[in-house]
C-alpha cells in the first residue's frame, strides 16, 4: 500500500472511531458487559500506556497508546481525551497518527511556557509532545517531537525529527520536564535491554545532550520501560522533598508479568542517586502488588496552587492483555491518584503513598456506616448491602488481634468471590481472584497476589473501589496498593467480613454506592 493511501486510511479510521465515540456516549451507552463506569476506556479498539499527560488551560489531557484499526495491539498512535475534573472524560480525535512506517510509541507532553522551542504563536505557549518513533521497516527507535497551538486539538510533527537518535533498536518512552534550578529541559528515557534509564538535557526541546545513566538496579528480570522522575513531598516533614524515579518492568513483577517499580533518592539536574541503588540486597520497591498496574506516569504542569503530583497507570498485564474478553474496546486506566512519600518508622525506608484523587468523591451517593466490636466468625454486614452494589467504595479501619486472619470477600452469587485476606502473624496481605468470575480466558489470569502487611498503631486502614470489572485496594493511606481486573457476573454484589482466626477487636466501615462517571455532572 502506498504511504499516501495508508495515511488517508489511518485518518479515516480515526474519524470513524471518533464518530463511534460520540454515538456510544449517549444515555444508553457504555453499558456493554464489563465496561468500566468510572475508569477511563476508549469507546472502541485497543488501548495501552497512558502518554503525554499534561494540564493546560483548565484541562487534564490524557493521551494513550491506541490502535485505530483493531482490538489488539498494533498500528500504535496517540488517542486523546480531556477532562476538567479527572472523573468525566471527553473523547477527542486521534492526536498523532502512525505514518511513513513509523508508529507513535509512548512519551510525554509539556507546556513550553517560555517558548524555548520557538513553536509558540500569537504570544501563547505551545504544547509540545515528545514521543518515541518506532520504525516498522527497520530495527530502530528514536525520539521525536510534535507541537500544538490550539490546546492540543491538532498537532504538527517537527520537520527536524528525530531530535534524539542513538541508533538503538530499543530506546523509548521519553518523559520530559523543566528543571528550574538548571533552567533547562530534562529527559528521562528507557534503555530497555540494558535495564537502564538515560538522562539528557536540552535548552529548546530540539537539541539533547547526554547527562548520565541509572541502573541496573532493583528489579532487572524484565526490560525497563516508561520511566518518570519527579519530586514528592514527604509526609509529616514540612518543606522536605525527595525525588522518585519510576521504572516500569515488562516482566518479573511480584504478582507475575509486568509491573511498576520505583526508587527514592536525589536529583541534582545531572544525575539521580538512589539511597538503595548500591545495595544489592535491598528490596525492590513496588508501586502495586497485584497484576494490573503498568506504565504509570504522572501529569505535567499541574498548577502550583493545586500542589499535587497526579498519576495513573494502564490497568492490565502484558501476559494476557490482548485476550481480556471485552468488546468493542479493550483495556482501561486506573483511577487517578495523588502521590506523596512516607518514611516508615524506625527503618528509614521510603514508601510511595497513593491516594485516590479527591474528585472521585463527587460520584458518591449516600453514606452507610457500620461499627462492630469483638468479632469472630462471619460478621453481619447487612447494613452495607444497599451501598455495595455493582459500583461502590468502602473505607474501613480494622483492629485485629496479633494472631488474626480475616478476609473481606466480594461475592457475586454463590460461586463467585474475590477475596482480600489479611494474615497478621505472617504480616501478609493477599488478593485472590481464582473464583472471581470469568478467569478461564488465559492461564495467567487466575491467581493470588500477595503484599506485605504492616499495622499502624495496631490497626490497618483499607479503602476499596469496585467497578464493573476491577477492584483497587489502598492499604494504610496507599502505602500498599493492589490493582486487579475481575470479570464477575453482572448484578448485585455482596460484601462479607470473615474472621478465620483470632479476632477483630474493632471494625468500622463506611460504604458509598458510586454513580457512573458518564452520568455525573461536570
Amino acid at each position: 500500500m502506498k504511504m499516501k493511501s495508508l495515511s488517508t486510511l489511518l485518518r479515516f479510521g480515526a474519524l470513524l472511531a471518533l464518530l463511534l465515540c460520540a454515538n456510544t456516549l449517549h444515555a444508553a451507552a457504555y453499558r456493554e458487559p464489563f465496561r468500566p463506569q468510572f475508569h477511563f476506556t476508549p469507546a472502541t479498539n485497543w488501548m495501552n500506556d497512558p502518554n503525554g499527560m499534561v494540564f493546560y488551560d483548565g484541562e487534564y489531557h490524557l493521551f494513550y497508546q491506541f490502535n485505530p484499526f483493531g482490538i489488539k495491539w498494533g498500528h500504535m498512535s496517540w488517542g486523546h481525551a480531556v477532562s476538567k475534573d479527572l472523573v468525566r472524560w471527553e473523547h477527542l480525535p486521534v492526536a498523532l497518527h502512525e505514518e511513513n512506517n513509523v508508529m507513535i510509541f509512548s512519551g510525554s507532553a509539556v507546556v513550553d511556557w517560555k517558548n524555548t522551542s520557538g513553536f509558540g504563536k500569537d504570544g501563547k505557549p505551545p504544547m509540545v509532545a515528545i514521543y518515541t518513533g518506532h520504525y516498522t521497516k527497520k530495527p530502530l527507535q528514536d525520539q521525536q517531537i510534535a507541537y500544538s497551538n490550539d490546546r492540543g486539538r491538532t498537532w504538527t510533527k517537527f520537520t527536524g525529527n528525530p531530535v534524539l537518535d542513538i541508533g538503538e533498536k530499543d530506546f523509548r518512552d521519553p518523559k520530559v520536564f523543566w528543571h528550574e534550578p538548571t533552567r533547562r529541559w530534562v529527559m528521562v528515557v528507557s534503555w530497555p535491554v540494558q535495564r537502564k534509564v538515560r538522562f539528557y538535557s536540552s535548552p529548546d526541546l530540539k537539541r539533547w545532550t547526554h547527562l548520565s545513566d541509572f541502573g541496573p538496579a532493583g528489579s532487572t528480570n524484565g526490560i525497563w520501560e516508561c520511566p518518570d522522575l519527579f519530586p514528592l513531598r514527604v509526609e509529616g516533614r514540612r518543606g522536605v522533598e525527595k525525588w522518585a524515579l519510576i521504572v516500569n518492568v515488562g516482566s518479573g513483577a511480584p504478582a507475575g508479568g509486568s509491573g511498576c517499580q520505583y526508587f527514592v533518592g536525589d536529583f541534582d539536574g545531572q544525575q539521580f542517586k538512589s539511597g538503595t541503588s548500591g545495595e544489592t540486597n535491598a528490596p525492590t520497591l513496588w508501586a502495586d502488588w497485584a497484576r494490573d498496574f503498568y506504565a504509570a506516569v504522572s501529569w505535567s504542569d499541574v498548577p502550583k496552587r493545586d500542589g499535587r503530583r497526579l498519576w495513573l497507570g494502564w490497568m492490565s498485564n502484558w501476559e494476557y492483555a490482548n485476550d481480556v474478553p471485552t468488546a468493542p474496546w479493550r483495556s482501561a486506566m486506573s483511577i487517578p491518584r495523588a502521590l506523596s512519600l512516607r518514611q516508615t518508622e524506625g527503618q528509614g525506608r521510603w514508601r510511595l503513598l497513593q491516594a485516590p484523587v479527591a474528585e472521585m468523591k463527587k460520584l458518591r451517593g449516600k453514606r452507610t456506616r457500620l461499627a462492630l466490636k469483638t468479632l469472630t466468625g462471619q460478621a453481619d454486614l447487612g447494613a452495607l448491602r444497599e451501598a455495595a452494589t455493582e459500583l461502590f467504595e468502602v473505607e474501613s479501619e480494622l483492629e485485629p488481634s496479633s494472631n488474626a486472619v480475616f478476609a473481606l470477600k466480594l461475592k457475586t452469587g454463590a460461586a463467585e468471590e474475590t477475596v482480600l485476606r489479611f494474615d497478621v502473624l505472617k504480616r501478609q496481605l493477599s488478593l485472590d481472584r481464582t473464583r472471581s468470575g470469568n478467569v478461564g480466558f488465559h492461564k495467567a489470569f487466575p491467581g493470588i497476589s500477595t503484599a506485605p502487611l504492616e499495622l499502624i498503631r495496631g490497626r490497618v486502614k483499607v479503602r476499596l473501589f469496585v467497578d464493573t470489572s476491577s477492584i483497587e485496594v489502598f492499604v494504610n493511606d496507599g502505602e500498599v496498593v493492589l490493582t486487579s481486573l475481575i470479570l464477575p457476573t453482572a448484578g448485585q454484589r455482596q460484601l462479607e467480613l470473615n474472621v478465620e482466626q483470632g479476632e477483630l477487636r474493632r471494625a468500622s466501615l463506611s460504604a458509598w454506592k458510586l454513580a457512573s462517571a458518564w452520568d455525573a455532572k461536570p
